[in-house]
C-alpha cells in the first residue's frame, strides 16, 4: 500500500496518521490532538504527508542555514 493521496481511500489516510501517531484520544496534555489537526489536510486529500511535513520543519530553519535567503530589508 502507498501513502500517496492518489493511492489511498480517506479511510486509508486515516488510519495511517492514527497508526503513526499512536494512540490520540488517549492525550493527557492536549499536544496530540493539535498534532493529529496537522494531518487533517492530508486525510481530507488536500495535501501529501510529504508537503505538510515539509511545512512544519521550515518552521525550524533558520536565516543563517539558507546562504542564498535574505532578511526582510530592515536589518543592518
Amino acid at each position: 500500500m502507498g501513502y500517496l493521496i492518489s493511492e489511498t481511500t480517506k479511510e486509508e489516510r486515516e488510519k495511517i496518521v492514527a497508526d503513526s501517531l499512536g494512540n490520540i484520544d488517549a492525550n493527557c496534555d492536549g499536544c496530540m490532538a493539535g498534532l493529529a489537526d496537522m494531518y487533517q489536510d492530508y486525510i481530507d486529500g488536500r495535501k501529501e504527508l510529504r508537503q505538510i511535513n515539509m511545512e512544519f520543519h521550515a518552521r525550524y530553519i533558520r536565516d543563517d542555514d539558507l546562504p542564498d535567503k535574505c532578511g526582510c530589508g530592515y536589518q543592518n
